[in-house]
């Protein structure tokens, strides 16, 4: 990198928000109940249920709890939540179509808590889902959990990107590169930009410090990364038709390393967790 880069770099760098204490404890109640939201819908991701269902169902949850979903009418959007099928890689929105068994689908909730962002997605099974699906799933969780990893103080941005891309595609899948994570908060979308992938050398990207907010979403699919966007704006899938799968947290840089605020309080974020 060149000295003028760096300094670019720098000056970026400071325009990242960190957070205090007050942050931290709103991101703790706004992460935690989207991930209740996301516990509440296990047992209604099954054959015959449409997604409109499982759409009211976080619009109700929300509302009763005092929070707002987010996604609703945000740039447009129609809906509370995004339910992305099968070789839909991300923003789906919510209709008429019925799961179906051997369907995966991912759903994205992202709530608002006295003003902070909780936002998380998980991968779903609809009843029995074939090996090749759940091989998707269990990489994809992996990735996640490997760029939760990388987050600690004098890490990169793109120390988070090489870990999901080295290991995705070890396993001889690929990371969606037209999406990232993002910073988050008081607002839903902000610095610094998340990419789960790095063509750079050893120092790339933001240097990640305490306070800083932010999520990591890995998109991977089991064929090419290639991706287009459907005609309603928002519907992205894979270009080849190939699954695609996502999970997502929302993290805060603390001293040591991180805080994942969006963990399943009941223990139902792993990766293959379907309606009993």
């Amino acid at each position: 990198m060149s000295n003028v880069e760096l300094k670019r770099a720098a000056l970026a760098d400071r325009d990242i928000k960190r957070h205090g204490p007050e942050a931290f404890e709103g991101m703790r109640k706004a992460g935690r109940l989207a991930a209740e939201a996301l516990d509440m819908l296990v047992p209604y991701v099954k054959p015959g249920v449409t997604t409109a269902e499982l759409d009211e169902r976080v619009l109700a949850f929300a509302l009763d709890h005092k929070a707002l979903p987010a996604p609703l009418f945000y740039r447009g959007f129609p809906r509370a939540i995004c339910t992305s099928f099968n070789h839909v890689v991300c923003h789906g929105i919510p209709g008429d179509k019925k799961l179906a068994k051997g369907d995966i689908v991912n759903i994205d909730v992202t709530l608002i808590v006295d003003g902070w962002h909780g936002d998380t997605s998980r991968m779903f099974a609809v009843g029995d889902i074939s090996r090749r699906a759940e091989r998707l799933i269990e990489v994809t969780f992996q990735c996640l959990e490997l760029g939760i990893l990388a987050v600690k103080p004098g890490n990169t941005t793109g120390d988070i990107g090489r870990a999901i891309q080295t290991y995705a595609e070890a396993q001889r899948c690929s990371v969606v590169r037209d999406f990232c994570g993002h910073g988050l908060g008081r607002v839903f979308h902000d610095r610094p930009n998340i990419l789960h992938y790095c063509d750079d050398g050893e120092g790339a990207g933001s240097v990640l410090k305490p306070g800083m907010l932010f999520t990591i979403e890995p998109m991977i699919n089991l064929g090419r990364d290639g991706v287009k966007v459907l005609a309603d704006g928002w519907t992205a899938v894979t270009r080849d038709r190939e699954l695609s799968a996502q999970f997502e947290h929302t993290v805060g840089v603390t001293e040591t390393g991180c805080e994942v605020f969006t963990r399943s309080p009941a223990g139902l974020d792993g990766p293959l967790i379907r309606a009993s």
